[in-house]
């Protein structure tokens, strides 16, 4: 499921205790994602917290993650970093036999600067991600972004992971996880019946000759379908990209081509040209009229 690690910016220089910096001139950068596993009960499960990337990271399922960024890190006013933790159901219990998958759930946090690990950690509660437990051959992954990777099209989804085709999904993977003990679609329950039919009597065998030179024919044997595998699970990493903002939903609503334009006043006007335009009709209008008394005397 597992997606090319191209990132929409680029990775920045670590810090200190191996923390990328997330702040560049009050720009937001790529961050560094630390993760682990805690039971129903809210303890640790397996190892603590971790920004080691890895395809099946996890020796158990990671039905919880809690995650924060990595300690050292400045995060500025505003910045967000989505982290989504997602099942899948495969065909088989690895990447390479992973075949066809199909999204079962999914779960969305966004980090920001009171995410970032420091002092007094034991006291603080950290965003966690849950997802439904596989009861068949499946995969999780655990990734920076909030797109939705089921196949359909339009703003917010991306193409389901599928390893034939290498399509290496979610983008930005930071750790996955692959196993399962059983198919998810089981087989037919059994074999219909046969049908008896007519009994017929055998054909009488025919005795196999013996080619020239005394040796029987070599059987022949067809060698097996060879599939070619790749030499590396989809790489991953634990610096992922902030959440790019998106347009205000009711933007201000601009002036009007439609209507008729309103008369320009004040100084820029040209009220000069038009107040002598005026007169000019006024006096044309008194000629006319002047004009016209004159006739009828006559």
């Amino acid at each position: 499921m597992l997606a090319a690690t191209a990132f929409a910016t680029s990775a920045v220089p670590l810090l200190g205790a191996g923390a990328a910096s997330a702040t560049t001139a009050g720009a937001c950068e790529s961050a560094t994602v630390q993760y682990r596993i805690v039971g129903a009960d809210g303890n640790v499960v397996g190892a603590d917290w971790t920004s080691q990337g890895g395809f099946h990271q996890w020796d158990t399922v990671p039905g919880s993650v809690q995650v924060r960024l990595a300690a050292g890190q400045t995060v500025g006013e505003g910045c967000k970093y989505p982290v989504s933790l997602a099942e899948y159901t495969t065909e088989g219990p690895n990447w390479y036999v992973s075949g066809h998958q199909s999204l079962v759930d999914k779960a969305t946090v966004y980090l920001t600067a009171d995410d970032v690990a420091g002092t007094d950690d034991a006291k603080r509660t950290w965003q966690k991600l849950t997802v439904k437990s596989p009861d068949c051959y499946g995969q999780i992954d655990l990734y920076g972004d909030d797109i939705t990777y089921d196949g359909k099209t339009g703003e917010g989804h991306g193409p389901v992971p599928y390893e034939p085709d290498n399509v290496v999904t979610p983008y930005h993977l930071i750790a996955a996880w692959n196993g399962g003990e059983q198919p998810c679609t089981p087989g037919p329950s059994g074999s219909p019946t046969p049908t008896p039919s007519t009994p017929t009597t055998p054909a009488t065998p025919v005795t196999p000759t013996t080619p020239a030179g005394g040796q029987p024919p070599a059987e022949e044997t067809t060698p097996p379908p060879t599939s070619p595998k790749p030499s590396t699970t989809p790489p991953t990493t634990p610096d992922v990209p902030p959440l790019v903002s998106t347009p205000p939903a009711t933007p201000e609503p601009s002036p009007s081509d439609s209507g008729p334009p309103l008369a320009e006043t004040g100084a820029s006007a040209p009220v000069g040209t038009l107040a002598g335009g005026a007169a000019l009709v006024v006096a044309l209008g008194a000629g006319a009229v002047y004009a016209s008394r004159r006739a009828r005397r006559s």
